[in-house]
């Protein structure tokens, strides 16, 4: 009995020792931008305090780590350094280290980007969704989400949902939105915040202004000439939203 209670005790003591594996596999999403901007505050200004890359998407079988950011896709391969830490080679043009303890995923600070910490998504995207589906979705639901009120512009008193996916109902015409999340939307608005909206594939960039539980959405004016690219300055107000 004494012979069957110690082996038991020390079998128990090299369980408490063994080591974990921190499995690192799956999606990751800056929710800290998300949770930022959900708060009424302008859009870009929120990604851009966050940091760059809005999703990263890990495949510790492959080897293979897969990032998306406001105006490209990459891929490196994973490589592990230590115990909870990997190493991200984008194929000898620069690297990036991630490190997990399980509940965040921690992307180091580098002399070119900032640090950044990413959680695991709610509702995950589709698996065959392209990269970066699932922070756009996330971000609209937080961002976007419940029923706003049309204060002025065409259908004043009508209510307006913004949806998860992309669908937009209420606002006119239009059924599909987009955010503009950094590069070419972003240069081309100056700064400002914009928007596509449209109907199936015909729409137009808008330029909108958060503040709070209120959305103003403006004209776009482009003051480039034909043959130059898009400078979009803010034109006359078309809608006034308030969120419910």
């Amino acid at each position: 009995m004494r012979l069957s209670l110690a082996l038991s005790l020390l079998l128990l003591g090299g369980c408490t020792h063994t080591p974990q594996t921190t499995d690192i596999n799956g999606l990751w999403i800056n929710q800290a931008a998300i949770d930022s901007a959900a708060q009424g505050r302008p859009l870009l200004r929120a990604i851009d305090t966050h940091g760059l890359n809005l999703e990263w998407n890990i495949d510790t079988h492959s080897g293979k780590a897969q990032f998306s950011n406001a105006f490209e896709l990459g891929e490196g391969q994973l490589l592990p350094k230590a115990a909870g830490i990997w190493t991200v080679d984008y194929n000898g043009h620069g690297t990036d280290e991630l490190q997990s303890d399980g509940r965040q995923l921690i992307q180091h600070t580098t002399k070119n980007t900032a640090g950044q910490v990413f959680s695991r998504p709610t509702q995950p995207a589709a698996a065959d969704a392209k990269w970066g589906t699932t922070f756009r979705q996330a971000l609209n639901s937080a961002y976007m989400g419940g029923h706003w009120k049309i204060l002025e512009g065409q259908g004043v008193g009508n209510f307006v949902e913004f949806r998860a996916d992309g669908s937009v109902s209420g606002l006119a015409k239009n059924d599909r939105y987009e955010l503009c999340l950094g590069g070419d939307c972003a240069t081309q608005g100056a700064g400002n915040d914009t928007l596509y909206l449209g109907t199936g594939d015909v729409g137009d960039g808008w330029i909108f202004v958060r503040y709070g539980k209120q959305l103003e959405i403006l004209q776009a004016i482009n003051q480039s000439q034909p043959d130059e690219i898009p400078q979009l300055t803010p034109g006359p107000r078309q809608w006034l939203l308030e969120k419910q």
